[in-house]
């Protein structure tokens, strides 16, 4: 039994368990679920299996921490709305395929889609009421739902207005639109290929959102290459386009996704990775600076901690021979829960911790007073990834993967900007 299940959920477990959509994904296109508070689960492909079961020891620390593979089973409810089960896995993980699974025999009992009348996807359902608030907000009342979901979709930075009533995680759940486009397109995957097969195989990972109670993701791709050795001509040339075209050709990263909660305003903001791609050198810090601004105050204290780790990161990746990360992401996340307010005239020893700083940004009235904030730096994506110790490769690199690190280098230096110049 793999880590991630408790004691208290072996029972469920092994009835299955159902997957929700993990809301905190804000980048890539493998839909990623939820499969309890501290783990989510993602489609199965073999390099990135390999990948998680080899890697070097000194990465870890870098890296969702892997927790074994489940089989998931595409099926029905009581109500006729489409879902995905976990189940425990009983195979050789050795010879785990990709997520074609084709050597997996289908459920005895297949679904039955004209059964039902209607199959209204979960998310959209989210979507849609979320569509509603929306339209009441911005009194869009001659626009059709229909027309609002389409928006919903295609719209690349989005503002929500969270209620005042509720504290704000709670809130978070219903609202990220990339989420539940990607579970809706997987959900859609797997409805097509249902009568073919039912089965499965995720791996379960890590849950980096775990510990913090607002969490703020930034999703970014990292390298001045993202196609694969195994790429097809097509597949090559559309993603060179895409890295001449953004910022991954100048400076090796760019912005993939963004999720920040605004104080300030009381706002849910989400970026994609459309407009990411848009965005220039100078478009790419402004939007860093964005990530770090909470709408009253920029979140400096991050700043020292998060250069650390991507230093860190850094020095570990000079050193892994014949690696290659393409289309990999790095994700930076921290807590977007505002800091306690202390009252200026309050007690000096309440005062005692205060950072000149904050203080300026106290417009008199109120200062901030510095927790324990905490930030997180991970690498994520692994599907094409290579390395000499794979073996079946036929493209061998040798040295370090000078395009991520070359992003890693420029990242570094660019928060560091923002740090220099919002202390002036």
């Amino acid at each position: 039994m793999s880590p991630a299940f408790g004691a208290m959920e072996v029972e469920h477990y092994s009835k299955g368990v159902l997957l929700e959509p993990f809301v905190h994904q804000v980048g890539g296109h493998s839909c990623v679920l939820r499969f309890n508070d501290k783990t989510i689960c993602k489609p199965l492909i073999q390099r990135e299996h390999q990948f998680y079961e080899t890697l070097p020891t000194e990465m870890r620390k870098f890296t969702p921490q892997y927790e074994g593979v489940v089989s998931v089973s595409f099926e029905e409810d009581e109500d006729g709305n489409l879902c995905l089960i976990a189940y425990p896995f009983n195979g050789d993980h050795d010879n785990l395929d990709s997520l074609d699974n084709s050597d997996c025999e289908p459920k005895s009992k297949l679904l039955r889609w004209t059964n039902k009348k209607t199959m209204l996807l979960e998310n959209e359902k989210i979507s849609k009421e979320w569509v509603r608030q929306h339209r009441k907000e911005e009194k869009m009342k001659s626009h059709k739902l229909e027309e609002e979901f389409e928006w919903l979709k295609k719209s690349e930075v989005l503002y929500y207005t969270v209620e005042k009533k509720g504290n704000v995680s709670s809130q978070f759940k219903h609202h990220n639109p990339w989420s539940m486009k990607c579970h809706q397109q997987q959900l859609q995957r797997m409805k097509e290929n249902a009568k073919h097969r039912n089965q499965y195989k995720f791996i379960l990972l890590e849950n980096l959102t775990s510990r913090y109670e607002v969490p703020c993701v930034l999703d970014l791709k990292m390298g001045t290459r993202q196609h694969g050795d195994d790429a097809s001509e097509e597949k090559k040339a559309n993603q060179i386009r895409k890295c001449q075209q953004s910022t991954s050709a100048v400076i090796g990263v760019r912005v993939c996704g963004m999720q920040v909660y605004q104080a300030g305003t009381g706002q849910l903001m989400f970026m994609n990775k459309y407009h990411g791609r848009k965005l220039s050198v100078q478009g790419f810090k402004e939007a860093l600076y964005q990530f770090f601004h909470n709408g009253k105050y920029l979140r400096r204290e991050l700043f020292e901690s998060v250069i650390k780790k991507l230093t860190e990161l850094k020095s570990v990746l000079e050193k892994q021979e014949s690696y290659r990360f393409y289309s990999s992401s790095l994700l930076i996340i921290y807590d977007g829960k505002e800091r306690q307010e202390v009252a200026v005239d309050s007690d000096p020893e309440d005062l005692e911790d205060l950072s000149e700083e904050s203080s300026d940004e106290s417009a008199g009235a109120y200062a901030y007073k510095p927790t324990a904030s905490t930030v997180d730096v991970r690498m994520i994506d692994f599907a094409h990834t290579t390395c000499k110790y794979y073996g079946e490769d036929s493209v061998v690199h040798e040295g370090q993967d000078t395009g991520y690190v070359f992003g890693l280098q420029n990242l570094i230096d660019i928060i560091k900007e923002i740090r220099d110049e919002s202390s002036e």
